[in-house]
């Protein structure tokens, strides 16, 4: 399997209603141990991503409709 990069977007704020980043939707834990996590840990991290705001996308909120 390939390298997992990180989901950074380099928009590193905490939301302090979700505990989640902005940018990448991570939470603290998570982005702080990513470096020691093995590639099943991050790619169960990025799996876990899309349901944890829906209407948004990574580095950013979806436009209003």
């Amino acid at each position: 399997m390939a390298h997992v990069p990180s989901p950074c977007t380099g928009v590193c704020v905490l939301d302090p209603a979700t505990g989640w980043c902005r940018g990448c939707l991570r939470t603290i834990n998570e982005i702080a141990a990513w470096s020691t996590l093995d590639d099943a840990g991050k790619r169960a991290v990025v799996a876990a991503l899309p349901a944890r705001r829906p209407g948004v996308t990574l580095g950013g909120t979806a436009p209003d409709v």
